[in-house]
């Protein structure tokens, strides 16, 4: 027998699931035990790292259909969203917002979902270029990138060459990669 559920979601603790409870129980008949929410939690945390939407992808199964107030309820991004309908849909569960008549159980609902795959590919590539500008800004400007060292070098290869010690004693010594060492060496030969 196919479940009809419902995922509702509220992001701070002001906020109420009961308008989302009320607009969904109004249309469809949901079982008690059908309802999954996640109150006070953000839409920038992603679906399936949400307590109420992971214990919703556990128990839904092929056939059955879930139901948001607003397909926005799903995540704030439309790459999470796209996913986690994507994820939905891969288990044979159908989604169904409410505000935005979006029905993965017919062709309209299918066209969203590719329109909304297009709008994900569209943000993702925006984020690429933002990120590629601020780095070309960043090295422009002669700022370092990346996280800092957390070993020394000149102390590495210096403790190495005190003790005549292998690669690997080394790296064993200080806590590092045997690459770490390669390189605090080779950097200190080349300042040499």
């Amino acid at each position: 027998m196919h479940a009809t559920l419902a995922y509702t979601r509220v992001s701070t603790d002001g906020q109420t699931i009961e308008a989302q409870r009320h607009a969904i129980a109004q249309r469809y008949n949901i079982s008690e035990d059908g309802w999954f929410t996640d109150e006070a939690t953000s839409g920038t945390t992603k679906a399936r790292e949400r307590k109420g939407f992971a214990a919703l992808f556990s128990f839904a199964r092929k056939g059955d259909t879930v139901i948001v107030a607003a397909i926005d309820r799903l995540g704030r991004n439309t790459i999470d969203v796209l996913e986690t309908v994507e994820a939905l849909k891969a288990k044979g569960v159908t989604v169904i917002s409410m505000r935005e008549g979006f029905d993965l159980s017919n062709p309209t609902g299918k066209l969203m979902l590719t329109l909304l795959a297009g709008v994900a590919e569209l943000e993702r590539e925006n984020i690429k270029a933002r990120q590629m500008a601020g780095i070309e800004k960043a090295k422009a400007d002669g700022r370092k990138l990346g996280a800092p060292k957390q070993h020394d070098d000149a102390a590495i290869a210096a403790w190495r060459k005190e003790t005549g010690s292998s690669i690997a004693t080394t790296a064993d010594h200080w806590g590092v990669s045997l690459a770490t060492v390669k390189r605090a060496c080779k950097a200190m030969q080349d300042n040499a």
